[in-house]
């Protein structure tokens, strides 16, 4: 299973840019790799474990800006179509086999 995070958030004011880099830290020091700008997207092992993770990203929200989430079936995010560009090195070697071992 996988979680993205879609966000848009205000970089105008310094107090913004922090706000910014406070949660894309965040995510990355919570396992999250990023897909492409302001998407990122993490492996998670059910239900519970989701349920843990957007706790943990409700907690951490930045006070402005939109932040989305979407949980997806690891075979749905094998089946997303690139339309262009390539998939990044994380992706193509954590694939659903892979995910057995976690």
């Amino acid at each position: 299973m996988r979680l993205l995070v879609f966000f848009d958030l205000p970089t105008i004011t310094k107090a913004d840019k922090r706000a910014y880099t406070l949660f894309r830290r965040f995510l990355l020091n919570d396992g999250y790799d990023m897909i492409q700008w302001s998407v990122y997207g993490r492996v998670v092992n059910g239900f519970d474990d989701s349920e843990t993770h957007q706790k943990r990203l409700s907690q951490n929200l930045p006070q402005y800006g939109s932040v989305r989430y979407l949980q997806i079936s690891e075979k749905q995010f094998a089946n997303m179509k690139i339309l262009l560009g390539e998939r990044k090195l994380q992706e193509k070697t954590v694939n659903a086999a892979q995910m057995l071992l976690f």
